[in-house]
């Protein structure tokens, strides 16, 4: 049996404007992971996962051994990674095989909800590194990353691949995103082992930051989901409209103006977090997460999208009161929000204010790093 976790993430600062090819953002991989145990098998392949319910999904191969049949096909992350990595695999020259996953999360509640840490990242990054070491394809942690993303671009286009970094290269990571639309096009038009090392990688990168060591994570759940798929489009759709049109004066150019001055700005403080964190400056890096949450709040109000939730500002709120600084992490609209603290600070007040509010205190930390990141 093979075994491997990916963890989750959180957002630190830039996202929405990490849907933009070569924005960059800050990430944390969490120490909470999905675990894929694969086997191989004889005649099909099955897929257990809570996500599925009760019964697997069964696949098996078209006659000529290389297409997947999957019946009552889902439109997911670990099929879409399968199929990618089958792909590669066939362009490689080794052979097909049969292989079970059993998928287990902890990135979920005891009732099965998501915190919204990532797990359609963590769960595509895992499947992948399951299936490099079955066929032995010897792929480094950054052709992982580049699978992961041709994979889930398969899906959706919109996802940045921020979370796909972190949950592969694990730490804390500053990450700037690909044209995900250039990569799906070349690989539609020559193929995934074309698309691994194509020009459309242009502007994607990852390098590792330390945070300040006087400085402590802590995390937050609202207990209500939000879709991030569905957040951004609201966000960006002004930009996507604007871009239909010619005419400078026109109100969809009008909209998207402050997208456009929002990614200028959202860039400028991550590049300032991150000089904050490599100069162990606690008090800059705290600053700088206020700065960001109050950009995330002009981004809410000019694109009358609903980023910080009542629950997500009362997180802020009673953190700010105890002197740490706080902000909605990834798309906002529910889900999780996060706080960095000196550990003078009341801590364990602000855990209970957040308890008192009607918001969960999660225990997580940095996922231990994975290796060296290589060139894009």
């Amino acid at each position: 049996m093979i075994e491997t976790r990916a963890p989750g993430k959180l957002f630190i600062a830039g996202e929405y404007a990490v849907v933009e090819p070569g924005q960059p953002a800050v990430l944390i991989a969490v120490d909470r992971c999905i675990t894929v145990r694969l086997t191989e098998s004889e005649g099909a392949g099955r897929i257990h996962s809570s996500e599925y319910g009760q019964a697997p999904v069964v696949w098996r191969r078209e006659d000529d051994g290389e297409h997947i049949i999957v019946d009552e096909r889902p439109f997911d992350y670990v099929l879409s990674a399968i199929s990618t990595v089958e792909e590669l695999r066939s362009g490689r020259g080794a052979s097909p095989r049969y292989f079970d996953l059993e998928i287990s999360s902890e990135l979920n509640d005891s009732d099965g909800r998501k915190f919204g840490l990532g797990s359609s990242a963590a769960v595509t990054v895992a499947t992948i590194a399951a299936l490099d070491e079955f066929y032995r394809l010897g792929l480094t942690l950054t052709e992982r990353f580049k699978l992961a993303v041709l994979a889930t671009i398969a899906i959706s286009t919109k996802a940045s691949g921020g979370d796909l970094a972190a949950s592969t290269f694990g730490g804390w990571i500053r990450y700037s995103s690909p044209d995900r639309a250039a990569l799906h096009a070349h690989r539609e038009a020559h193929g995934v082992v074309s698309a691994m090392s194509c020009p459309e990688w242009a502007g994607c990168s990852a390098r590792r930051v330390t945070p300040p060591s006087s400085l402590d994570l802590l995390v937050g759940w609202t207990g209500s989901p939000a879709s991030t798929e569905h957040l951004v489009t609201r966000v960006h759709s002004p930009r996507e409209r604007a871009d239909e049109t010619s005419s400078e004066s026109s109100p969809a150019a009008q909209k998207a103006r402050p997208l456009v001055s929002f990614a200028a700005e959202s860039h400028t403080l991550v590049d300032d977090l991150v000089a904050a964190f490599d100069a162990d400056d606690a008090e800059a890096s705290l600053t700088t997460i206020r700065s960001v949450r109050a950009l995330l709040r002009r981004l809410s109000d000019s694109t009358g999208s609903l980023i910080e939730t009542e629950a997500l500002h009362d997180l802020c709120e009673i953190a700010e009161t105890h002197g740490a600084a706080a902000k909605p992490s990834g798309a906002g609209g529910g889900d999780c929000g996060i706080a960095l603290a000196h550990p003078h600070t009341e801590a364990q007040t602000i855990l209970s204010g957040w308890e008192a509010a009607g918001i969960r205190p999660l225990d997580l930390g940095a996922h231990r790093e994975e290796g060296e990141i290589d060139e894009f």
